[in-house]
C-alpha cells in the first residue's frame, strides 16, 4: 500500500519503520523542521528531561547511547531520534517542514487525498494514499486558557506563552514570572527560570503528587513504577493473573500499605509538609492520569523563597498596578506581578487536518476518541492512529502499536465483530473517565497501564513474550530489547 504517516515523533517513526518492513510505500509528513515530536527543537521547553530512565525509554532495537545520563535531556532524545532515522534509512521517507493541511477520504472512501504545504511554499496538489496513519501527537497543541484581562496584560507589556514555547531561560531573565499549573512541565519551567527571574510564582489549582527520582535518595524510581509490579499496584479495568487479583482483593491492605509507605517517604524527602505542598488526595492518585517526577531543585527553591507556590487557586484576571505594570489577580486574594506568564495547562487532543464529518465519526458524544486498542476507529476506513496510547513506555508502545497496525493491514488479526468492539471501547472509556476524573486526554492516555495495553496488542497478534520473560519484568524495569523480535516474528508469519 501507499501509506501516509502524519507526524515524525516516536509513534510516526516507529510506524514508518515497521510498515516499510512489510513492503509498504511510506511517506512521513512533519511540519517541524526536524524529527522528534514533543522533543523537536521547536517544541521542547527549557529544562526538559525524560521521566523514564534511558534504559526503558527507547526502541527495542536501538538502546539509548551509553554516555547519556540516566534521565536524558530533551536535546539528547531528539539527537537519539535523528540517529534512529539514519540507522534505519528513513531519511528519504521524510518530508520535513511540511504541514498536512487537509486529509480527506476519496469519494468512494477507498483511500485518502492528502494536501500538504511545505514551509514558505504554496499548497501542493492533493496526493492519493491507500491508508493514513495519524501520528500527530496528543501533546503537541498546547492549551492557553482564555483568561479575563488578557488584552490588558499584553498592552501593559506582559507576555503569555505555553511551556513548550519557552525555549530559553533568557526570556525570563529579570522578569516576574507566573507559571500556571503543577504538572511536570510547569514545575520544570519554574525550577529552570527561578535562578534568573526577578520572581517566580506558581499558581496551582490542584497539587499533584511527585515521585523523587531516587526514593530515600537510594532506590531508583524505575524499580518502583517502571515494573509490572509497580503497574499492578493500580487497579486495571480487568484484573489479569493471580497476583493482581490478590493485590486488589485479599491483599488490598498490603497494596495500600506499600503505596502509603512510598508516599510517606516522598513527603519526608521532598519536605512537603514543611513547605505546605502535600496534595489533598491520597498518594495512589499519582498514577491517575500521569506520573510526575519531582523536578530537581524545585522544592529547594520553594524553601529558599525563590519560588512561591499559590495552591488551590487560579488566576481570576489580569490587570495593571498603579505603575501600569501587568499583574495577575488570584482567587486566594493575592496579586502578583506578571511580566511573563507560562502556561503548563495541558494540550488539545485533536486532528486539525480532518474535516468535521470524519472527526464526528471518530468521537463519542463526550468528545472521546473511539479507537479499538487505541488504534482502530470504528467507522472511518483505511485509517489508524499511532501514539494515541500515551504511556510510561511510549517508544515501546509506539513500536508494538505499529506492529499491530501492520498485522491488521496484513489480515493477521482476528478482530472481534464491530458491535463487540464498540461495546469494549465504550466500557473502556467509561472506566478511564471515572478513574481519572475526566483527565484521560479524551481517551488517549493509558498511564500507568502501559504493559497491560502492550500485552493486549501482542496477544491479538499471538506474539506476546513467554510467561517467564514477563515474570522477570514483575520486579525489574521493563527492557524494550526483550521485544526486538516482534516485527521479525510477525513478518515470518505473514510472509512479508
Amino acid at each position: 500500500m501507499k501509506i501516509a504517516v502524519v507526524g515524525a515523533g516516536f509513534a510516526g517513526l516507529a510506524s514508518a519503520t515497521t510498515l516499510r518492513e512489510f513492503g509498504h510505500d511510506v511517506t512521513v509528513f512533519e511540519k517541524a523542521p526536524d524529527v522528534g515530536g514533543v522533543w523537536s527543537s521547536t517544541r521542547r521547553y527549557t529544562g526538559l528531561y525524560t521521566q523514564n530512565n534511558k534504559g526503558s525509554y527507547a526502541f527495542s532495537d536501538a538502546p539509548m547511547p551509553k554516555h547519556y545520563p540516566e534521565w536524558p535531556s530533551g536535546e539528547q532524545v531528539q539527537a537519539y531520534l535523528e540517529q534512529y532515522v539514519v540507522d534505519h534509512g528513513l531519511t528519504d521517507l521524510l518530508r520535513l517542514s511540511t504541514e498536512v493541511v487537509r486529509a480527506e477520504l476519496t469519494d468512494a472512501e477507498d483511500g485518502w487525498l492528502v494536501t500538504a504545504r511545505r514551509s514558505g511554499e504554496a499548497v501542493a496538489e492533493p496526493e492519493r494514499f491507500d491508508h493514513l496513519v495519524v501520528a500527530n501527537g496528543i501533546f503537541s497543541d498546547p492549551v492557553i486558557p482564555p483568561f479575563d484581562g488578557l488584552g490588558e496584560l499584553l498592552r501593559a507589556g506582559g507576555k503569555i506563552v505555553a511551556a513548550s514555547q519557552l525555549a530559553t531561560v533568557e526570556d525570563a531573565r529579570d522578569r516576574h514570572v507566573v507559571v500556571v499549573g503543577y504538572g511536570k512541565s510547569a514545575c520544570d519551567v519554574a525550577a529552570e527560570v527561578g535562578p534568573v527571574a526577578a520572581g517566580t510564582t506558581v499558581v496551582a489549582r490542584h497539587l499533584l503528587w511527585k515521585m523523587p527520582k531516587k526514593l530515600g535518595n537510594a532506590l531508583n524510581y524505575k524499580y518502583l513504577l517502571l515494573t509490572r509490579m509497580g503497574e499492578a499496584l493500580f487497579r486495571y479495568q480487568d484484573l489479569t493473573g493471580g497476583a493482581e487479583k490478590f493485590l486488589h482483593g485479599p491483599g488490598d491492605g498490603v497494596r495500600r500499605g506499600m503505596l502509603a509507605s512510598v508516599g510517606s517517604v516522598a513527603t519526608k524527602q521532598l519536605r512537603l509538609k514543611e513547605l505546605g505542598l502535600v496534595p489533598h488526595t491520597e498518594f495512589e492518585t499519582i498514577a491517575r492520569s500521569n506520573v510526575s517526577l519531582a523536578t530537581d531543585g524545585f522544592t529547594e527553591q520553594v524553601e529558599a523563597g525563590a519560588i512561591a507556590v499559590h495552591r488551590d487557586t487560579e488566576i481570576e484576571r489580569f490587570t495593571t498596578d498603579d505603575d501600569g505594570a501587568p499583574v495577575a489577580v488570584l482567587g486566594d486574594g493575592a496579586t502578583v506581578r506578571a511580566d511573563l506568564v507560562v502556561c503548563g495547562t495541558g494540550f488539545h487532543q485533536r486532528v486539525p487536518f480532518l474535516d468535521a464529518d470524519v472527526t464526528d465519526r471518530l468521537l463519542d458524544d463526550r468528545g472521546n476518541f473511539e479507537l479499538y486498542r487505541q488504534i482502530l476507529p470504528h467507522d472511518v476506513p483505511h485509517l489508524t492512529f499511532a501514539g494515541y496510547n500515551s504511556s510510561l513506555f511510549s517508544p515501546l508502545s509506539a513500536e508494538v502499536g505499529a506492529a499491530w497496525t501492520a498485522g491488521y493491514l496484513a489480515d493477521a488479526i482476528d478482530l472481534p465483530p464491530l458491535e463487540v468492539r464498540r461495546e469494549h471501547v465504550r466500557d473502556r472509556l467509561d472506566w478511564m473517565e471515572k478513574r481519572t476524573e475526566g483527565k484521560h486526554a479524551r481517551g488517549t492516555n493509558i498511564i500507568p497501564f502501559s504493559m497491560h495495553q502492550i500485552d493486549e496488542m501482542l496477544d491479538d497478534l499471538d506474539l506476546n513474550l513467554p510467561a517467564g520473560k514477563r515474570a522477570v519484568q514483575w520486579l525489574l524495569p521493563v527492557d524494550p530489547q526483550a521485544y526486538r523480535q516482534v516485527t521479525a516474528r510477525l513478518k515470518a508469519r505473514v510472509g512479508a
